[in-house]
């Protein structure tokens, strides 16, 4: 695994890292703070494009923050992603992220501060993050990168039913000007989940936050990261770091 040596606030290790599962393994990206101790941990789940360079990119960022962050890749498998959504079940995604729950806060591992964990979720992936912080009692907070909030009547759930329940806080980050989730749905989610910030940002699009698309917005960006970073070090748990020597 390499180690990007003081870069941020942290010196963190990254990398490639595969997630036991079932019989075999799946692919999946690990970001680390290169220090002893436990640390808060975050799920990125990426989009319909799968595990690529802007979700990496998220882990490195939340790691150099004292964050431990590890991405999933559900659904790219040989092929076209977006083949590999559609025959992806809710269930199924569920049940990848409560084994991946269950490796990232083993005790043989020694990585997580406690046993809950927050999701941030980008496009379809935060479908996944939305319904496991309703059903889940292990995930701790919830962020929402321009997640869909409708158009998944033929998905075995809807996650517009889960946001009059969801017992966790939420942050969603959403561009005004997005041509795949319209702003009235925002607004509706923040009209049934009152206790949860959803932000719209004039100008911004579909996919705002990475440097890589065309849509990149790069203050909407920066405001949504400093937000993202505020809030999970406000709704979970601190690091707790050892002393050497």
């Amino acid at each position: 695994m390499a180690v990007l040596a003081h870069e941020g606030i942290y010196p963190i290790m990254y990398g490639a890292c595969p997630i036991p599962m079932g019989t075999g393994h799946r692919t999946g990206y690990l970001a680390r703070p290169d220090t002893a101790g436990r640390f808060p941990a975050t799920f990125v789940l990426p989009g319909l494009d799968g595990l690529g360079s802007f979700e990496k990119d998220l882990c490195r960022r939340l790691a150099r923050n004292g964050i431990l962050a590890i991405s999933l890749d559900f659904y790219r498998q040989a092929g076209d992603p977006l083949d590999g959504y559609n025959t992806l079940s809710d269930a199924r995604a569920i049940a990848d992220l409560d084994e991946l729950h269950a490796y990232v806060v083993s005790d043989d591992l020694e990585w997580a501060v406690g046993d809950e964990i927050a999701m941030l979720g980008v496009d379809v992936g935060g479908r996944f993050g939305l319904i496991s912080a309703a059903t889940r009692p292990w995930v701790r907070s919830l962020v929402l990168a321009y997640t869909p909030l409708t158009g998944d009547e033929d998905r075995e759930y809807q996650v517009a039913d889960f946001l009059d329940h969801l017992p966790v806080p939420v942050l969603g980050l959403y561009g005004a000007d997005d041509d795949l989730v319209h702003p009235s749905t925002v607004d509706e989610a923040q009209n049934r989940n009152q206790h949860g910030q959803w932000l719209l940002y004039p100008g911004a699009r579909h996919r705002f936050l990475d440097i890589d698309a065309p849509e990149y917005n790069a203050s909407a960006s920066q405001d949504a990261m400093g937000r993202i970073l505020v809030f999970l070090k406000e709704t979970l748990p601190p690091a707790i770091e050892e002393e050497l020597g």
